[in-house]
């Protein structure tokens, strides 16, 4: 028997490759390793530094402002995972029934993630802060007539619009997940006499696993790290009411001059969230396996 040769890769795959390597590495492999170099070094952004040890993690446990924000973070992230997954698992059930302008409906929900998500924390700060309380008065509810934005309850109001704009991409894998179940399911299902509720629960839920599973590990990784909503809106104000992590790390890592201690900072995150993307993914793919 001849011995099957190995199939050589074409030069062109690595011409078109290489290019994007480099830049990877460059742009982002680079700046991350750099960071973790920094975070072990009292180097203030420019001029001099020296090397500190953990002093700078040490330093992380013991600042009320840093364990407030994780604090903020994690309640902001829990929160809207949960909405976010719910909702968009509603409108994909609906957007998945034969119902009139189906298309047009897919088209208007999946706008709001073509937009910028700058452009959409200052258009909503605008209707925060004028447009809703004008109505407010007009109509005489005095809840309304002041902007959410500049109460404690102002990270309401990030969530809303948060929320809002990360419907359309959970809502779209949850629908491409809806589109592989054969209809001939649920017809056997109908025979059998089953309801509405336990078509859902028995049969879709289950069949929908690994589509819960990718929209699970990505909303909770994109929250951890919000930044552009709350810049656009509060700033993290009022005070640091709705300071996160990642607002945190760029006030004082560029403007507060803990460059370090925030580069250090940064690493924690990034650790906390590769532990918890793994645990997630290691419970939720458990859970596949015995559905």
């Amino acid at each position: 028997m001849k011995k099957n040769k190995r199939k050589k890769i074409s030069l062109t795959a690595y011409l078109m490759v290489l290019p994007m390597a480099v830049l990877f590495f460059l742009f982002h492999t680079t700046p991350f390793l750099q960071g973790i170099f920094y975070s072990f070094t009292n180097w203030q952004g420019f001029g001099e530094w020296s090397f500190v040890g953990i002093r700078n993690y040490a330093h992380l446990f013991t600042d009320p402002s840093i364990i407030d924000a994780y604090a903020f973070t994690f309640k902001f992230a829990i929160a809207a995972t949960i909405l976010v997954n719910v909702l968009s698992l509603l409108l994909a059930l609906g957007l998945n029934a034969k119902i009139k302008f189906r298309s047009f409906l897919k088209a208007t929900y999946f706008l709001p993630y073509m937009l910028s998500t700058l452009i959409i924390g200052f258009i909503f700060n605008f209707i925060f802060s004028n447009i809703i309380p004008s109505i407010g008065s007009h109509i005489g509810i005095k809840a309304l007539s002041i902007s959410i934005l500049g109460t404690e309850h102002a990270w309401i109001g990030i969530l809303i619009v948060t929320v809002w704009q990360s419907l359309a991409f959970n809502t779209l894998i949850y629908l491409s997940g809806l589109q592989t179940i054969d209809n001939g399911i649920y017809e056997a299902a109908d025979i059998d006499g089953a309801s509405g509720w336990m078509r859902f629960w028995k049969l879709t839920f289950p069949l929908l696993a690994p589509f819960f599973t990718i929209n699970m590990v990505l909303s909770v990784k994109n929250f951890l790290m919000v930044f552009d909503q709350i810049m656009a809106m509060t700033g993290g104000g009022p005070g640091n009411a709705t300071t996160s992590i990642s607002v945190l790390i760029y006030s004082k890592g560029f403007n507060g001059g803990q460059f370090a201690i925030q580069s250090a900072n940064s690493v924690l995150l990034f650790v906390i969230v590769v532990i918890i993307s793994l645990f997630q993914l290691r419970v939720l793919e458990k859970r596949e396996s015995n559905l």
